[in-house]
């Protein structure tokens, strides 16, 4: 069952789609498992649609890509990640809303306090609405997803 949308605190989210390229390495991944590229700039042309401002442009780190977008007066990373698992129910995703801070305030976990609550509710319209996304769950970091 969907989730109606993140509640209090739930900055992880799980679903399924298909419809992004989990298959195909591409020679400029960092490592053969970073699929997510073309989630990463379809979830940029999204948020776009909605007028939440997005900074640059899909980048990519050692476990898949990221954007950034500004939500009130904070940016905010939304980082996606393919977890090869049972393909039946379709590719599963991961995406985490952080806040973007300084190398030091991620040392001390700063990216996942003060998150306001809009920054995974943008991220849960685009995903609820898209009828290439399916089994949408929002988590808590200390949760198991």
């Amino acid at each position: 069952m969907a989730s109606s949308g993140p509640e209090a605190n739930q900055t992880i989210v799980t679903f399924n789609s298909t419809a992004f390229n989990h298959t195909e390495r591409k020679s400029y991944f960092i490592n053969d498992c970073c699929f997510g590229d073309d989630l990463a700039r379809w979830m940029i042309a999204e948020l776009t649609k909605q007028g939440v401002r997005t900074i640059g442009d899909a980048d990519q780190e050692d476990f898949g890509w990221y954007l950034t977008f500004e939500i009130g007066h904070s940016k905010y990373f939304f980082l996606t990640s393919y977890r090869a698992d049972d393909i039946s129910v379709g590719a599963t995703w991961i995406g985490f809303t952080e806040r973007v801070c300084s190398p030091l305030g991620r040392m001390f976990g700063r990216q996942n306090h003060n998150i306001s609550p809009e920054a995974p509710q943008a991220i849960h319209r685009i995903l609820s609405s898209s009828p290439k996304i399916r089994g949408i769950q929002w988590h808590r970091t200390e949760d198991s997803y």
